[in-house]
């Protein structure tokens, strides 16, 4: 017999591969008499039943397999777990389990607002916790509503953080079940965890609790009070206050972050009678379980309801937990990310451009050799320190896009899981505005055979020359080939040669009809949520064009780091008569300032090309950008490489980099080994409206310089013709 749905009264022991850790712990809690929300489990024979509904399991399967795990990048689990919602939204229930679901979630809640949450098999156990990986969602209101949040907490079992859990973890995903458990939403006033044994002492216990909801606590929005207990009796040995200011509350359906009361800010969130009752639970539950336990709870007035509880697992300690930690922290709440996006805007970028402005006006020729060391220590202090900030809060504001992807996604089904990004283009580009100014400069200097006269062509040599010292005074980085001496100007007037004598082309995106696309989204939500959707769509497009230019931002302070690492190396190279291309910072501060002493260089193996003996007819990738092109390729290895390249070439790199992407409007395709649709090279790709492939492993092996090959943008495949360059 299959069981689609059970209750907390008919789930036992036995029933735990049906419904998983945490249906299973409330079931306990239930039939010891521990208040808990009314509940149902929807088993994981319905997810079974569901997965076999119109071959999604063999779908999800292929597409999982697609590409080996070691081969991916972050971006590619993000577009592989993308994909895979997408499938499970667009999939519909199958009539017997929706005849029969639809009216027995409707009868068993009535009215009542429920929290939907996942019950993976494993989850919630003393091996694995999962705490984090799956998904929830609070204040679902009607049973349409809630079996679509059944699918998008199924959905979570294959997540980019499940994903990577699974793979750490030795999990298969082939037997990977998920349950989900349905509880009525308590619209507590008063919410929080306890850790029935501390985590700095197993003679304490520690009681975490915010105003609210208990969701701003578990995402980190809301800061809460913590008290330290004696396990032994419950006294109060220590209580660290919060700075209370934001609080998380219910709205019609789904929550709010909204500011919190001056006196509830002033006080505890909980009273010591809350605090004893909280302390009691846990000892309840720790005897239920046999183990100290990690408990959700809420106050309702006066009732105390215990919402889930499950046993508090070691701290994995490994590196790729610490990577997954990093990971887990880039997902952002939508009020976070809109405080990242003020103080990157309003405050680092502007000084992000303020310190590049002092640094380039420094005359490095005319310091002395123990200044210049000086300036290059003090230039590398100064990259450190914004690569660290880039990390730390322009990495994390990306996820203002992946946000948006969801919600345009589950709002949406479209077919394309991808087309979010249409809605994105046309920003205004730092790099754009490069490649704008660049087709200026070719223009100028093409102009220069046509002039009638000298007078006339003095002119416009005039105008050229203020017109490149403006642009590498705005776009000066000599990593990529773009400073004020002559060899460097040398490269960019080659560059401006090729660009003259071709068609280079425009960002197309600016003629793209997306209007129908942006009144569809924002009309699928309530009259009352449109001016959130909007604000969400603000956000995404500010979220998008930063991806990029905040390369450009942060390549410019690298680049003069590498301006004085250059002099240094010159210097050096004259003083010792031997090639300094590979001294590193340290050393090259070192034989600064201590003259006499000889730098030591690490010798680096340079590249001898690719040992591939067997050349593929065809390479797939993930379809990044639509289209299909045909021409010669150009492979990119060094930066000077991207001053040879030639109009119709496709470009064929490891991984694009926005300092390097003056050549697209040049190219008639992108093909790069990095992944994702929202790495730079597709980013820029569907700015100029190129076909672009990215995730192609060992392109720049597989491929030659001058191979006639064919990009098709719309399968991901990369056709390369027989017979060399």
């Amino acid at each position: 017999m299959t069981n689609f749905t059970l209750k907390l009264s008919q789930i036992d022991e036995g029933c735990k591969h049906l419904v998983g850790g945490k249906a299973l712990a409330v079931a306990k809690m239930f039939s010891n008499k521990l208040k808990v929300p009314k509940s149902l489990c929807i088993t994981t024979d319905t997810f079974e039943a569901f997965l076999e509904h119109e071959g999604l399991r063999n779908k999800i399967l292929m597409e999982y397999y697609r590409k080996r795990f070691e081969d991916m990048r972050w971006e590619e689990i993000w577009d592989l777990a993308l994909r895979i919602k997408n499938m499970f939204l667009k999939t519909p229930f199958p009539s017997e389990i929706e005849t029969d679901l639809k009216p027995l979630v409707a009868h068993f809640f009535g009215d009542h607002p429920v929290v939907v949450r996942s019950s993976a098999i494993g989850e919630d156990s003393a091996k694995y916790s999962f705490a984090g990986i799956h998904e929830s969602y609070v204040n679902v209101r009607g049973a349409e509503s809630i079996l679509n949040h059944i699918k998008l907490v199924w959905a979570s079992l294959y997540s980019d953080v499940a994903i990577l859990y699974r793979q750490e973890t030795g999990l298969d995903v082939n037997s990977s079940k998920m349950a989900v458990i349905i509880q009525q939403f308590i619209n507590g006033q008063k919410s929080g965890v306890a850790f029935g044994k501390s985590p700095n002492s197993n003679a304490h216990m520690m009681i975490e609790a915010v105003y609210g909801l208990n969701q701003g606590l578990v995402d980190g929005t809301v800061e809460p009070d913590r008290w330290v207990l004696s396990r032994s009796n419950g006294r109060i040995l220590s209580y660290t206050p919060a700075t209370k200011s934001r609080i998380i509350t219910a709205e019609t359906s789904g929550t709010t972050l909204s500011n919190i009361s001056e006196s509830a800010a002033r006080k505890a969130a909980l009273t010591e009678n809350e605090i004893h009752g909280v302390y009691q639970l846990c000892k309840t539950v720790e005897s239920i379980f046999g183990t100290a336990q990690d408990s959700e709870w809420t106050y309702r007035n006066r009732t105390l309801y215990s919402l889930q509880s499950r046993p508090i697992t070691a701290p994995a300690s490994d590196d790729s937990d610490t990577e997954r930690q990093w990971y887990l922290s880039l997902k952002r709440s939508l009020e976070n990310l809109q405080q990242l996006r003020s103080e990157i805007e309003q405050t680092l970028i502007p000084q992000m451009q303020e310190i590049a402005g002092v640094r380039e006006k420094k005359e490095l020729s005319e310091l002395t050799d123990k200044e210049l060391a000086n300036e290059l220590a003090a230039r590398e202090k100064v990259f450190d320190k914004w690569e660290a900030i880039y990390w730390d809060k322009f990495i994390p504001f990306a996820h203002a896009v992946r946000l948006f992807g969801e919600i345009y996604n589950r709002h949406m089904k479209p077919e394309d899981p991808y087309e979010f990004t249409q809605l994105l283009v046309a920003t205004d580009m730092k790099s754009l505005e490069r490649n704008r100014m660049l087709q200026k400069l070719a223009k100028i200097y093409a102009s220069r055979k046509m002039a009638a006269n000298t007078q006339s062509r003095k002119d416009i040599d005039v105008t050229f020359a203020s017109l490149l010292n403006r642009f590498i005074e705005q776009f000066r980085n000599p990593i990529w080939g773009f400073d004020s001496g002559q060899a460097y100007k040398h490269s960019i007037i080659k560059l401006l040669k090729q660009m003259a004598q071709s068609d280079p082309k425009k960002s197309t995106a600016s003629s793209r009809s997306y209007q129908k696309l942006e009144e569809g989204f924002v009309n699928s939500f309530s009259r009352n949520e449109k001016k959130a959707a909007l604000e969400l769509l603000d956000l995404a497009r500010a979220s998008y064009q930063l991806r990029d230019d905040d390369n450009i931002y942060l390549g410019k302070i690298e680049g003069q780091l590498y301006s004085v690492l250059f002099e240094s190396k010159k210097r050096l190279s004259e003083s010792f008569k031997f090639d300094m291309q590979h001294l590193n910072v340290e050393e090259a501060i070192h034989a600064l300032k201590n003259p006499g002493y000889e730098p030591i260089i690490k010798k680096q193996t340079p590249f001898k090309g690719s040992k591939v003996t067997v050349r593929p007819r065809q390479l797939t990738g993930q379809p990044a950008g639509q289209g299909v092109a045909t021409g010669k390729a150009r492979v990119i290895r060094t930066p000077d490489d991207l001053f040879e390249f030639k109009s119709g070439e496709i470009l064929i790199c490891d991984a694009i980099d926005p300092n390097m992407t003056f050549v697209v409007p040049m190219a008639s395709a992108i093909v790069e080994r990095r992944g994702g649709m929202l790495v730079h090279g597709a980013i820029i790709a569907r700015e100029y409206g190129l076909p672009c492939i990215t995730g192609v492993p060992n392109v720049i092996d597989l491929i030659q310089n001058g191979q006639k090959i064919t990009v098709d943008g719309y399968l991901g495949i990369v056709t390369i013709f027989q017979g060399g360059p």
